[in-house]
């Protein structure tokens, strides 16, 4: 017992120094109280991984308009969701090594080598001759996203002061801005003149310039262990299992929700097994009982990040199969999220909204939730599609804020060397509440008539699927739990303040 140990018995216990980091051991940014992110002391090093992020998203946008085209010539559409599942599945695995080398060495060794693997992905996806083989590329792609994403909080964690981590992070949400809109464009017109290849092929050399940038800034500030003077400790061999573990149960369980046969039970129960004891051991103590602090931010995370992908994803499909629009234009509708999820990244940066961003993030969970719960309102005829363009681009609003929000909190209650381990842990939570999530809708959506989604949507790019109709209902039974669960959040975002500590000895 310390006298500075918070008085509220729900905070998890394992997290009680990571309420006051000024007192833990390990490198501070050091910050000069002038400058910005673009000051001469961070120029390069923004640039440089902001400029990794905006060829990430022009990658996760481009893919997915050209992957239909891949999978017909590979001749794998039954194999179609699992070229999206390999990459999530294997994600998660790298999020917690990646996690526990930053920690142990710094994050310049996990951030090349996940370049290196996301690129060498590509380049296998790109040149593959089976779809298995696509696959396999996918799921080399998925360890370097998964590697990359840790390693980027452990470097601001380290090279940017608390005052311009709010920043840093908006930075990176306004970089999805245009790759929302030019890379679906961008990546139909490469595949319809020089073929889908190029799509995967092509972005690798886009990284040089972008890693000559970071490298050396990531090197001159951010590199080496958290406390130089303590001892070099192992990996924690019990938490990569658990992250093997994690990996191999939440593919099980996408398999599962794929076929609803009776046979599909025992992949799903094998999955189970294996996912909750893991997700257990990686998540902060707490965080499924939403315990103040750290484990709420993590918690809201998943809930956040998992009802809007999930329901995201069908949005396309309803606009194609129940109102008859091209699927360009379906595409198009959600474009105008990608800024103003920045904004709503751009509103929580703001000094003066510090005190306030538990608040911000309820209201940003609420908008969430009224999007999600809106956009199903065109299964009605004679409500104008538009309606879901206008409910998509404020629900992206309430999402800049609050995932911004997430990724700023863990960084100020999170020490110099558990950066690595807890960010990890918010992106688990971000992929495995997606993957769960999506599921989970999937399923409800096979079983009230909607179809394989997986197939829906590879046909979707060729014209043949607006002839065949879903029931509404099965739309209705995608959306509407997923702003249940958005709904949740807002009871979880007044749960992530930390309460004030006991001041008496």
């Amino acid at each position: 017992m310390t006298p500075l140990e918070p008085r509220d018995a729900d905070v998890a216990p394992a997290d009680s120094s990571a309420v006051r980091p000024s007192l833990a051991k390990g490198p501070v940014a050091k910050d000069p109280g002038q400058g910005g992110v673009l000051g001469p002391e961070h120029r390069a090093l923004s640039i440089g991984i902001v400029s990794v992020v905006l060829l990430i998203a022009f990658e996760a946008t481009a893919v997915g308009t050209a992957m239909p085209v891949a999978a017909r010539e590979l001749h794998g559409i039954p194999l179609y969701a699992f070229a999206f599942s390999s990459y999530f599945t294997t994600s998660l695995f790298a999020m917690v090594l990646s996690g526990q080398w930053a920690d142990r060495s710094g994050p310049l060794a996990p951030l090349t080598a996940g370049i290196s693997a996301f690129g060498a992905g590509l380049l296998l996806s790109g040149t593959a001759g089976t779809m298995w083989l696509f696959i396999i590329g996918r799921a080399v792609q998925g360890l370097g996203g998964g590697l990359v994403i840790v390693a980027l909080y452990v470097v601001v964690s380290r090279a940017y002061p608390e005052r311009l981590r709010p920043a840093i992070m908006a930075a990176f949400a306004a970089s999805w801005v245009i790759p929302s809109v030019v890379g679906p464009l961008a990546a139909g017109t490469v595949t319809e003149q020089l073929g889908w290849r190029w799509v995967f092929i092509g972005i690798p050399a886009l990284i040089v310039l972008p890693l000559a940038l970071a490298l050396p800034a990531i090197r001159r500030m951010a590199s080496g262990p958290a406390d130089p003077s303590a001892p070099v400790v192992a990996m924690d061999r019990r938490r990569i299992l658990l992250a093997l573990g994690i990996s191999l149960g939440a593919g099980l369980l996408q398999y599962a929700g794929q076929d609803l046969r009776l046979l599909s039970l025992l992949p799903a129960v094998a999955g189970a097994a294996l996912l909750v004891p893991a997700v257990l051991g990686l998540l902060p103590g707490g965080t499924w009982r939403a315990a103040r602090g750290l484990p709420s931010v993590v918690l809201l995370r998943g809930l956040s990040a998992g009802s809007f992908i999930a329901a995201e994803s069908f949005v396309p499909l309803m606009l194609v199969t129940e109102r008859g629009l091209s699927p360009t234009l379906a595409g198009l509708s959600l474009a105008a999220g990608g800024a103003t999820w920045a904004f709503g990244s751009y509103v929580q940066s703001r000094p003066r909204m510090e005190p306030y961003r538990e608040r911000l993030m309820a209201g940003g969970m609420v908008l969430t939730a009224a999007a999600i719960a809106t956009a199903p309102s065109v299964l009605i005829e004679s409500v104008p599609v538009w309606i879901v363009g206008v409910a998509w681009g404020v629900g992206c609003l309430g999402m800049g804020a609050v995932i911004s929000s997430t990724s700023v909190l863990l960084l100020k209650l999170s020490a110099p060397e558990e950066a690595g381990a807890n960010s990890a842990s918010l992106q688990i939570s971000d992929g495995l509440s997606s993957v769960l999530l999506l599921a989970a809708g999937g399923a409800a959506f096979a079983a009230l008539g909607g179809g394989t989604p997986g197939a829906a949507a590879a046909h979707s790019s060729y014209g043949t699927v607006a002839t065949t109709a879903s029931h509404p209902a099965a739309f209705a039974a995608v959306f509407l739990p997923m702003a249940a669960v958005a709904l949740l959040g807002v009871w979880v975002a007044t749960r992530v303040r930390v309460p004030a500590p006991d001041m008496r000895p």
